[in-house]
C-alpha cells in the first residue's frame, strides 16, 4: 500500500478554527506558536487544522479576510517548525457532521454545492501552490450511507475544480458513516495518483466515548475499562441500545489488542491497496472520562496496527474538545504517550 508521505504522525487541532468560540478573543488565544512547537517535540510531522466556513465567510457567502489571516499564521509557524498541514473542511454552510448545528440542505441544493465548488476555488488559488507541505481535505465526516453517491459526485467536482489550480496537491477523502473504514470501498474509483482515502477510529467505540454527553442511547455514567472483559462490553451495548455501533460479538474472549486493530483494519487496507491509494486515519483517540493509564495502553496497540501498515493519521485532539492530549488530566502519561501517536 502507498504512503502518504509527510503525513505519518499528526495531531489535530480542533477547537480553533473549529468547534470553537467565533470570538476574536479566542480566536487569537486558542492556539499559538508555542502549541506548534511542542507538537514537532513530540516528532510529528504534520497537523490536522479543521476549518469552519463561519470564520471565512459571512452566511451570504461574502469573504471574511481576518479568516485567512488565522490560517496563513497557522501555516507560516508550520513552515518554520517543518509541520507539514492538512487544511480539512469541518463545516459547510448547508451541512455539518453535527447535526446540533443547524446546518442542512447541502446534498440537495445546487446552489450550496455550487458554493462549495467556489469555496475549495478560494483555497486552491490560495495554498494549492503549497502542495510540497499542503494537503487538502475536502469535507468532514459524512453521515448517511444514503447520500454516498451524492458525495461522490459532489466530490468529483470539487477536485475537477481544485486540480485547476492545484494539480498535485494531495487531496484527502473520507466516505459515510462518519468517516468509517468499512465504508471506504463505496469511494468513486481515486480521480487520480494524488488522492488520499480517509477514515476515522474510535474503536471500541464504548471505551473511547464512554459517558459522552452528545451520544444517544450513551449513559453518562458508563464506565469501561481497556483492554477490560469483553463480556462488559456485551453486556452493555445490549442494554444501552448501542448496538447499532458495534456489538461486540466478533471480538475474542482475549478481548482488545493489537490484532483487534489490524482486523478492523483489513478491510479497508484491502480496499487501498487494490486502488492503489494511501490511506489515513484523521482522527483517533479517547475521551477524558476514561483513566489515562488505559487511554495510554489504547494508543500503544492502535499504533502498532498503524505502524505495521505504514497507515498515517492524526490524533484527536491536542487540545480540550473532551479528547485534549495536552490538557492536565494527562500529565502523567503524555510523555509516555507521543511515542505512540
Amino acid at each position: 500500500m502507498r504512503i502518504f508521505e509527510g503525513f505519518q504522525k499528526g495531531v489535530d487541532l480542533g477547537g480553533w478554527l473549529s468547534q470553537g468560540s467565533y470570538d476574536k478573543e479566542h480566536l487569537d488565544s486558542f492556539i499559538g506558536k508555542d502549541d506548534i512547537a511542542t507538537i514537532a517535540g513530540w516528532g510529528c510531522d504534520h497537523v490536522r487544522l479543521p476549518i469552519d466556513y463561519n470564520i471565512f465567510e459571512t452566511d451570504e457567502g461574502e469573504l471574511k479576510n481576518e479568516g485567512f489571516d488565522y490560517l496563513d499564521k497557522a501555516l507560516e509557524w508550520c513552515k518554520e517548525y517543518k509541520l507539514n498541514v492538512l487544511i480539512d473542511v469541518h463545516k459547510v454552510y448547508g451541512y455539518s457532521f453535527y447535526s446540533g448545528d443547524g446546518q442542512e440542505g447541502f446534498f440537495d441544493n445546487e446552489d450550496l454545492q455550487k458554493r462549495f465548488y467556489k469555496w475549495w476555488e478560494r483555497l486552491a488559488k490560495r495554498y494549492g501552490k503549497l502542495s510540497n507541505r499542503v494537503a487538502f481535505e475536502l469535507l468532514n465526516e459524512v453521515n448517511d450511507k444514503e447520500l454516498s453517491p451524492k458525495w461522490n459526485a459532489i466530490a468529483h467536482k470539487a477536485i475537477e475544480v481544485i486540480r485547476q489550480y492545484a494539480p498535485d496537491i494531495k487531496i484527502v477523502l473520507g466516505s459515510y458513516w462518519n468517516n468509517s473504514v468499512d465504508a471506504l470501498a463505496d469511494l468513486e474509483v481515486p480521480y487520480d495518483e494524488n488522492i488520499v482515502y480517509n477514515f476515522h477510529c474510535y474503536d471500541p467505540f464504548m471505551f473511547t466515548h464512554q459517558g459522552a454527553y452528545w451520544v444517544d442511547e450513551m449513559p453518562h455514567d458508563l464506565r469501561l475499562d481497556y483492554p477490560g472483559n469483553i463480556k462488559d462490553y456485551r453486556e452493555s451495548a445490549k442494554a444501552t441500545g448501542l448496538t447499532r455501533i458495534q456489538d461486540y460479538m466478533d471480538v475474542p474472549e482475549s478481548g482488545f489488542d493489537t490484532s483487534y486493530f489490524e482486523k478492523r483494519f483489513a478491510y479497508g487496507i484491502k480496499v487501498c491497496e487494490e486502488r492503489n491509494v494511501p490511506m489515513y486515519c484523521g482522527e483517533y483517540g479517547v475521551i477524558d472520562r476514561a483513566d489515562p493509564e488505559q487511554i495510554l495502553k489504547w494508543y500503544k496497540d492502535i499504533n502498532a496496527a498503524f505502524r505495521k501498515y505504514n497507515i498515517g493519521r492524526a490524533a484527536w485532539n491536542y487540545k480540550e474538545k473532551d479528547f485534549g492530549l495536552i490538557d492536565e488530566r494527562m500529565s502523567g502519561v503524555i510523555d509516555e504517550l507521543i511515542k505512540y501517536l
